[in-house]
């Protein structure tokens, strides 16, 4: 047998026992061949590295991610992460197709990376209904059964409508879960249920999902994994709470680490390692740690060729310096190398091509102060309103209601403790415009405007004054999408998002040092949040707990009902 590789006397992670022993591996081609502590003078050993010192583990393995969230394209991304020790991926595209359907969706799983990006089925492309939102593309019954027939689609992406899944057997949703299930019995059925217990959640692991990965809480976990969900921790889940009931029942085969949305910014320094990290500082054993990021993900997805190292395995690894610090030394992908401690990120020259029209998607009127002036027909000197209060932690928001002073027969929102958020329909169709009111997101004057507004994407702008928000909304228009900041009449951040007003092909370093700013602008206007970017994207996410915004108005996210603006019994938004 010919031996490409060997690395000597390392400190080699043991799947079976979760532990580390003192081995010699081989790799031949792009597998695995023998572990072992004996002599291997008998075989023809063409490379060998000296594995002292070193702790030798499986790649990483995120089994739930939305490469959009990073804000880039899959060959960027794949040169981006592996550095990380990220040598193989789920992505649910659903992004791209909500804005561009089927076939945007398609020119993404096109692109060819050294990182082994598996698919998921975007399920809920729109999240919700066309009825309820107005998105570029639709998944349904046709896209799903295409979708279906790549071997590159391993799983049915998180299904999101709770309402449709839970009540409503004959309910689109539903129908993409039977399909999925007739053609595909074995293939996982992913999940998105945050806050959902008890009879509700038997209702919705009827439908035969089977996983969740939202924002988790002590109070429920057990529950969860008792009745045969496998949870998907993302960052903010890893708490210490969380922690420990997973120690403290052994819940490790249960569970894995994934990263979900990873903004650019934030990819500039780490990836899944980070949460692997965080995992352990919250009090995980570092072996459940690797566990539950590499031979957990394999196994949910079905991934059965790697995901530990063993002989026939995909020889994916990472050598470690320190396990503590989880230093990388090197990281290899199919037995060859691809990153080596304090190497710059060189980018492909071939990166994906995408048709011209993929940069001209943002079809919407410039906004003008009439469309801000909100009439109300009322003889009250105020009315009340319903009001969306964010969270400062998570993307939760809640609805309470306010007095908002009538001046002139218009609802004068300037000079309230409110600010003004709007949702245009920008592909096109219909023109709607959605307005809200949010109790003081910021607290100085300003605006805040994007397309990257989770998951229809259109366009979203919230500002306290209107010379502020109609320049942050024309500024969005000329960039054809992306993220822009105006603070008391200057613009004081872009972050350009071209292809499709989601992703950009700039390299990381420029792509995060511009959402960097977007955030440092976002906190100096006063909005406050754990992480500003995906509090405000989400705020017209219709899936999310518990009230938000798409272009046909203000959601119950539960009952999917739209709350009006102004109460009826106090007047009439003309």
């Amino acid at each position: 047998m010919k031996i490409d590789l060997l690395i000597r006397d390392a400190q080699v992670y043991n799947t079976a026992k979760q532990c580390f022993e003192k081995k010699h591996v081989t790799v031949s081609g792009e597998k695995f061949y023998y572990i072992t502590t004996k002599d291997l003078s008998h075989l023809e050993i063409l490379h060998e590295i000296d594995g002292r010192g070193k702790y030798m583990i499986p790649g990483l393995i995120d089994s739930h991610m939305h490469i959009e969230s990073s804000m880039t394209t899959p060959s960027i991304f794949s040169k981006a992460v592996l550095p990380f020790g990220v040598t193989t991926v789920i992505a649910d595209a659903h992004e791209m197709a909500n804005v561009f359907g089927l076939e945007g969706l398609t020119e993404f799983m096109a692109a060819e990376t050294e990182l082994d990006i598996f698919h998921a089925i975007p399920s809920s492309v729109p999240s919700t209904t066309p009825e309820l939102e107005t998105t570029g593309g639709i998944i349904g019954l046709a896209e799903t059964e295409k979708l279906l027939d790549n071997p590159k689609v391993i799983c049915l992406g998180e299904a999101m409508n709770f309402h449709g899944i839970a009540h409503e057997p004959t309910s689109l949703i539903r129908q993409i879960i039977d399909l999925c299930k007739e053609k595909r019995p074995t293939m996982p059925l992913e999940g998105h249920c945050p806050k959902i217990y008890e009879e509700e959640l038997a209702a919705f692991m009827y439908s035969g999902i089977s996983s969740d990965h939202t924002h988790q809480f002590p109070e429920s976990l057990a529950e969860k994994i008792e009745n045969g969900m496998f949870i998907q921790f993302q960052n903010k889940s890893i708490t210490p709470e969380n922690m420990a009931v997973i120690t403290e029942n052994e819940y490790y085969d249960y569970a894995c680490l994934i990263t979900d949305d990873v903004m650019a910014d934030d990819l500039l320094t780490g990836h899944l390692n980070e949460n692997l990290r965080k995992a352990v500082e919250a009090g995980l054993p570092v072996e459940q740690a690797i566990y539950m990021t590499t031979y957990t993900p394999a196994r949910r997805m079905g991934l059965n060729d790697r995901g530990l190292i063993g002989p026939g395995r995909m020889a994916d690894f990472i050598l470690l310096d320190d396990l503590s610090t989880f230093a990388i030394s090197a990281v290899f992908k199919s037995g060859k190398e691809v990153y080596r401690q304090g190497e710059a990120i060189t980018y492909p020259e071939k990166i994906e091509q995408f048709p011209a029209s993929y940069s001209q998607t943002v079809h919407c009127k410039k906004l003008s102060l009439d469309d801000l002036r909100l009439p109300v027909k009322t003889d009250l000197a105020s009315v009340r309103c319903n009001v969306i209060r964010k969270h400062e932690v998570g993307t939760f928001t809640e609805r309470i209601t306010k007095e908002i002073p009538v001046k002139d027969g218009y609802l004068d929102w300037e000079n309230s403790d409110c600010a003004l958020l709007l949702v245009m329909e920008r592909y096109g169709k219909n023109g709607n415009v959605a307005y809200a009111l949010m109790e003081e997101p910021i607290s100085k004057p300003g605006s805040i405007a994007t397309t990257w507004a989770h998951d229809h994407h259109n366009v979203m702008v919230m500002g306290n004054n209107c010379q502020d928000i109609l320049l942050a909304q024309q500024k969005l228009l000329e960039l054809q999408g992306g993220y822009v900041v105006v603070n008391e009449g200057k613009l004081t951040a872009t972050c350009p998002l071209p292809i499709g007003g989601i992703v950009s092909q700039a390299p990381i370093e420029e792509l995060g040092q511009d959402l960097k700013t977007v955030r440092r602008e976002m906190q100096n206007l006063g909005y406050k949040n754990m992480n500003e970017i995906m509090s405000f994207s989400t705020l017209s996410l219709p899936v999310s707990p518990a009230i938000k915004m798409t272009d046909k108005g203000m959601m119950n996210t539960k009952t999917q009902e739209f709350y009006p603006l102004v109460f009826p019994s106090d007047g009439v938004l003309l």
